[in-house]
């Protein structure tokens, strides 16, 4: 991902800002302390995305504060994950949000258009998994992905997901969630020359211990090229999946 410190060294280079303009940018602070959080200002100059609030154990009003300092000092576009719709209810009373129940997401500042490099696929092995699956992915969204959505496509029906080969073979990073035995992720890196990036979760039986089957069984693909995060990770996934999308090349 460009980082704004690049963008302003390129603006500098090009005309387009004095240095002093760029010197003014590189000084904001690098939080801001409300009280009960540290924002982080220097996030997108650090990594290439701000900050992303953690929705989970904070209330609205902890949130509202923290929106608040993100939007003084020049954040246009948030994203909350792990947010509940009561939650979200209530600060949309004082600022305008997108929230995706299934997901339990919500943006402000709404989609910007894809700047990655290809698509990023996100797979699912069933429907149960779709809410893990759209963390991923409207998190790769609003980090600037084009996302392709193949939901469904579980190894109990592997004619679903050789369906839509066209799509694996097309991806630059794939996203495949799934639950139960995990198996899912192992099929698709078989398939692709991309990397996949594999989320367990928690749906399964009572010997699936609440993801941990799932999880081994990523960890343990014979499949090249599979990574593994957590548990019901979507946002790490989809997080992870924009960077490689974002990749350019140093030279």
């Amino acid at each position: 991902m460009k980082s704004d410190t690049k963008n302003i060294l390129e603006a500098v280079k090009n005309g387009s800002m004095t240095v002093d303009d760029a010197l003014l940018r590189l000084k904001t602070e690098p939080y801001e302390d409300i009280g009960f959080a540290k924002v982080d200002l220097h996030r997108k100059v650090r990594q290439g995305a701000s900050e992303v609030i953690y929705g989970a154990g904070k209330t609205p009003e902890q949130i509202i504060g923290i929106i608040g300092a993100m939007k003084k000092n020049g954040q246009s576009r948030i994203i909350i994950t792990r947010l509940s719709k009561d939650a979200a209810e209530i600060i949309k009373k004082s600022h305008e949000l997108d929230y995706r129940e299934n997901a339990r997401v919500a943006i402000l500042g709404g989609l910007p258009e894809p700047d990655g490099v290809g698509t990023v696929v996100v797979a699912t092995g069933g429907t149960s998994d779709i809410p893990v699956a759209e963390e991923a992915a409207i998190t790769a969204e609003a980090l600037g992905n084009r996302v392709t959505r193949l939901y469904d496509v579980g190894v109990s029906g592997l004619h679903r997901l050789l369906s839509h080969n066209r799509d694996i073979m097309q991806a630059t990073v794939i996203v495949a969630v799934a639950g139960m035995e995990g198996a899912l992720a192992s099929v698709i890196g078989g398939l692709s020359d991309c990397p996949v990036i594999a989320v367990p979760t928690s749906v399964g039986y009572g010997a699936s211990f609440g993801g941990l089957s799932a999880l081994l069984s990523m960890l343990n693909s014979c499949a090249s090229g599979v990574s593994v995060v957590n548990i019901d990770n979507g946002f790490g996934a989809g997080y992870i999946a924009s960077m490689i999308n974002h990749v350019e090349a140093k030279l």
